[in-house]
């Protein structure tokens, strides 16, 4: 094995953000972070059991990627309030974005959260959620979003970023460039959204511009199919979307990742998925659940940075971007 091979497969694995079974590290945990070199994993229900259980599984995850001498681990999870929680009693139970008003509330959340995450090991939330879910739309996103307007979304979730972030705490804001007009469920069905650009960018991108401005971490990608911006492909696999839109029109370069793989509103298989996440040039892709598609994502990963020179070089810049948040933010 050549040494660019070697460094092709660690550029490959730092593309990856992955689920997984279990409460302890497990032989699967230790494939993921030593064999796959994984950028990070995600912590859903089925991972967490206590607060104890979930330090020690943390703490063990951290230890094993030093000991296997990779860059410190991402370890996210979405802990938005409400509906979407993560992590329950005794963790602090807030009753989600709907019910905060004011800048003190949407600063007491996160103030909290931030903490908490912290005292587990945990560094990165995907949250908030900056969807807009307008009057008179039946919006799959109504018991995740804030209430209002642009100007109210984008007022209460840049105090829930600027907050996370002041206190150690990666925040992600989801789900560019806006799903709440969908009424589909995306975990099911490939909502599709039929609506012109300058419409998208008068109201449901206004928070991501400011999330931008605000310098947050990371910004997910929906699963949502725009055909006036995109015919062909959903948010999460457009070079438009990402390339033109996100990267060229908005100027963010923080973190860009998709939604989970594993949901069926993507359609495709998973090589598929992988050459539009490249060709995009999205930083992670996000698979959360344990099953064939990690390892046929990774093989695929490695075969394109191999063959396809555009590939290499912007995946070059990807590892760079998600070193340069794991030196800001994962001091170990």
């Amino acid at each position: 094995m050549d040494k660019g091979t070697i460094i092709q497969k660690e550029m490959a694995g730092q593309r990856l953000m992955l689920g997984f079974d279990g409460i302890e590290l497990n032989d699967d945990l230790k494939y993921i972070i030593g064999d796959i070199k994984a950028c990070g994993i995600i912590l859903f229900k089925r991972n967490i059991k206590s607060w104890e259980q979930v330090a020690s599984l943390c703490q063990a995850c951290r230890d094993y990627a030093k000991s296997c001498g990779i860059p410190p681990l991402f370890i996210s999870i979405d802990q938005e309030g409400g509906v979407v929680a993560r992590l329950k009693e005794p963790f602090t139970v807030f009753k989600g974005n709907p019910f905060i008003e004011s800048i003190a509330q949407a600063r007491n959340f996160a103030i909290i959260t931030a903490n908490e995450l912290k005292q587990v090991g945990i560094n990165m939330n995907f949250a908030p959620v900056l969807d807009i879910a307008p009057k008179g739309v039946d919006s799959i996103m109504k018991d995740r979003v804030f209430k209002g307007e642009a100007k109210n979304v984008s007022t209460l979730g840049m105090e829930v970023i600027h907050t996370l972030q002041e206190n150690g705490i990666m925040a992600v804001a989801k789900h560019f460039p806006g799903i709440g007009r969908t009424i589909k469920d995306s975990h099911f069905h490939l909502p599709v959204l039929d609506i012109d650009l300058e419409t998208l960018k008068l109201s449901d991108m206004v928070p991501f511009v400011d999330a931008k401005n605000k310098g947050v971490c990371g910004i997910m990608l929906s699963h949502i199919l725009y055909p006036r911006l995109d015919r062909l492909w959903q948010a999460s696999l457009s070079p438009f979307i990402v390339n033109d839109l996100l990267r060229s029109q908005m100027g963010y370069d923080g973190l860009v990742m998709t939604d989970d793989l594993d949901m069926k509103a993507i359609g495709h298989d998973m090589k598929t998925c992988i050459q539009q996440i490249l060709k995009s040039g999205i930083d992670m892709a996000l698979i959360c659940h344990k099953g064939p598609n990690i390892n046929i994502a990774y093989h695929e990963i490695i075969r394109l940075l191999n063959e396809n020179e555009s590939f290499y070089l912007t995946g070059k810049k990807s590892v760079e971007r998600i070193l340069r948040y794991k030196k800001k933010f994962l001091q170990e």
